[in-house]
This record gives C-alpha cells, sequence and structure tokens, in this order.
C-alpha cells in the first residue's frame, strides 16, 4: 500500500478554502477536558490524504483580543502596513487577525521596549530583564505574556503601527494528525483536536488555533485555510503485517485513521490497540467506535490506561509492561508499533517501556535491547509522530 499523497494544487503557499461540516464535543459531561471532533469538507477540490498525513490549518486571531491590542498600541486598526509575504500594503487590523502572532512576544520585542519606554521605573524593569545573568527570569517572564501584556505593563513604549508590525511573527498554520481515512471518508478530514485554556499572567488564555476551530468558525462556510502536510508516518506496505498503536488523548487521531482504513480494506494483519486519559466514562475517545470494530474482529485487542479511574495513576506504558510477554510476541514475529502524542512525557515512557519489554522478555542486556529498538527504527517498524 503506498503512502504517498495525491498531487494536489492546494499546498501551504495556496491553502484550500474548505469549510467546516461538523464541531461535536468527544469529552462526555463531568469531563475535566474539552476534545472536539471537527470534520473538514473538502468534496469536489481534489485534495487527497493518505492516513498518517497531518492537515495544515491557518487560523485567525480572536478579534476581542486584537481589539484590545489594538488599543494598548494607542492604534485605530486602519493604519496600512506592510507584512511579510503579502503583497501591497494592508490594514493593520487585518494583518492582526489573520496574518500576524500576537503571542509568545520574543527577546528581540523586550529590546524594542527597553529602546522605547520613557518611564523610568519600567526601564528599570526592562534593563534587569535583559541582563545577561537573568536570561532564565526573562523567559519565564517572556513565558507568561502575550504582547497586549507588554504594551498594558510598559504603557510608556508607543510604537508607530508599521514598527510594532516588524516585532511579530508571521500566524502559522497548526498541523493535526488526521483522524480519518481517504478510502471511508474520501471528501472529508476528520480531526481530533484538545481545546487549549490556561492563565498566566492572572489572566484566561487560550490555544489560538482549537479556538478558532471551535469557537470561530461558523459551519458550512467555505473560509478555513487548509493543506495536506504528506509525513512519514504511516502503514506498512504488507497489509498481512501486524499493527501496535499507542495513542493517548488526542494522539488516538491516527489510529481512528488507520483502523478505518485497514477495517475497509479488510487488511489480513493483526491490530491491537493501547489507548488512555483520564476516566472512562467522561474520556474515552471514540470509545463506541473501537468497541464495535472489537465486535466485529477489526480491531484484534485493545488495552485502555484511564490514569484517574482509580487510586494508582496507570498510563499507557504501564500496560504495555503489564501485556509485555505477548507484546514481545508479536514485535519479535516483525509487528509494526506506532506511538502518537505527547513528546515531553508519554513518548519517552513508552520508548522505556519498549526496551524493557525487548529485554526482559527477549532476555537482551539494556545495551543489546537499545540497539534492537533502534533497529526497529530503521527499519520503519517503530514510528513515532509526537509533539
Amino acid at each position: 500500500m503506498s503512502n504517498a499523497t495525491q498531487t494536489t494544487p492546494f499546498t501551504k503557499d495556496n491553502p484550500l478554502m474548505a469549510s467546516m461540516k461538523e464541531n461535536r464535543l468527544l469529552n462526555k459531561p463531568g469531563s475535566a477536558k474539552e476534545t472536539r471532533h471537527f470534520v473538514i469538507d473538502v468534496s469536489g477540490s481534489g485534495l487527497g490524504y493518505t492516513v498518517g498525513d497531518s492537515l495544515g490549518v491557518f487560523p485567525s486571531n480572536d478579534t476581542a483580543c486584537v481589539e484590545r491590542l489594538l488599543v494598548a498600541l494607542g492604534a485605530g486598526g486602519d493604519e496600512q502596513v506592510e507584512v511579510p509575504k503579502v503583497e501591497g500594503v494592508i490594514a493593520l487590523r487585518e494583518a492582526l487577525i489573520h496574518r500576524l502572532s500576537i503571542a509568545a512576544p520574543t527577546c528581540k520585542a523586550l529590546e524594542a521596549f527597553h529602546e522605547r519606554v520613557t518611564n523610568p521605573a519600567e526601564r528599570a524593569l526592562l534593563e534587569s530583564l535583559l541582563l545577561p545573568e537573568a536570561r532564565d527570569k526573562m523567559m519565564e517572564f517572556l513565558g507568561n505574556r502575550e504582547f497586549v501584556d507588554l504594551l498594558e505593563e510598559f504603557p510608556s513604549a508607543r510604537f508607530p503601527a508599521q514598527e510594532f508590525v516588524g516585532l511579530l511573527r508571521r500566524l502559522m498554520p497548526r498541523l493535526y494528525s488526521i483522524a480519518s481515512s481517504p478510502v471511508v471518508f474520501p471528501e472529508e478530514i476528520h480531526l481530533t483536536v484538545a481545546v487549549v485554556r490556561y492563565t498566566t499572567n492572572l489572566r484566561e488564555r487560550v490555544g489560538v488555533c482549537s479556538t478558532y476551530l471551535s469557537e470561530r468558525l461558523p459551519l458550512h462556510e467555505p473560509m478555513v485555510p487548509v493543506f495536506v502536510a504528506s509525513s512519514h508516518f504511516g502503514l506498512p506496505e504488507d497489509e498481512s503485517a501486524d499493527v501496535i498503536m499507542v495513542g493517548p488523548g488526542t494522539g488516538i487521531a491516527p489510529f481512528r485513521a488507520f483502523i478505518q482504513e485497514r477495517a475497509a480494506r479488510k487488511s489480513p494483519g493483526r491490530n491491537w490497540l493501547f489507548f488512555g486519559d483520564q476516566h472512562r466514562a467522561t474520556d474515552y475517545l471514540y470509545g463506541d467506535e473501537f468497541e464495535a470494530y472489537r465486535e466485529e474482529g477489526a480491531l484484534d485487542r485493545i488495552d485502555l490506561a484511564f490514569s484517574r479511574d482509580q487510586k494508582e495513576k496507570v498510563y499507557v506504558q504501564d500496560k504495555m509492561l503489564e501485556q509485555g510477554a505477548e507484546l514481545w510476541e508479536w514485535v519479535k514475529a516483525g509487528s509494526y508499533l506506532y506511538v502518537c502524542g505527547d513528546a515531553k512525557r508519554m513518548a519517552k515512557d513508552v520508548d522505556a517501556a519498549l526496551q524493557s519489554i525487548v529485554a526482559l522478555h527477549g532476555e537482551m542486556t539494556a545495551f543489546e535491547a537499545a540497539e534492537y529498538v533502534k533497529a526497529m527504527r530503521k527499519e520503519k517498524r517503530y514510528q513515532r509522530d509526537v509533539y
């Protein structure tokens, strides 16, 4: 089976203006999370994709946030500015909504504020943050702020519109693992997205793209710019090969696509899924679908780790270790193992669990197990899509 994405006229530089067909909450009432299922309608566009690919989405900033920033900047919003990668000039308000990132100020921005402030107390604070030995303090300061915070905390720094625009980076597309198979949904692309909300510097913040999709995009309007990003992450060419998938939380997205595809193609290889989240009652994403696949035999095994359903927290790597003997039998027989989700902790813990399983059940030293896992990577039998 080929993992090559179909040729399409739509790219990062020439995205398709698609429409949102469906926007529904996956978590049940009582969940601490907000995970949504989105269906992007690409019918008639010729935009092709392959399981394992990602969808690039160009978001827009929240207009209320932009208006607050304009007030802090002392700008009306109609000022004409030049923006990289945009021909001619556009209104400052349009640039701030559609073209520029208004979050995550940089060290360069802080230096520009230092040059512009006239208030002695503001200047002293900025100087203390810009000292070489204060780098950690500065990074923590910037990490808790957006540009509107800087404008409001250092009001004596005044910027002409064009100079302020020069401090901002481009608003970049976000990539989401595609949660559907083109064999089953050739005219749709499904996404599984955690809506990001958090507090820093005593202010409520939101993820730009996750809230753009969940709150600011009307249904059935061709106004979301998208493109397909092909990936190294894909099903084995040999459909008889067994597949082990480890995808807690939104890491489940590509594996929903994998299972859909393998079921639709009636691939003879076995499928084993490890999924985890907080509570089974509220956070078993696509649980009804997976249980149905298990009933019909398209999903041979499913091991679930709901971390908050018992006193001791249980994660997917714990379930892997628990099933280590059988997992080793699958791996030894040539199974492909895929991991998707959090890079900081989960992926490292899963990698450590895999090496432990290989060492214990394969009767190898730690070094030999590490080399075995390295060989699996080289053979593309161990693939990760982590973020």
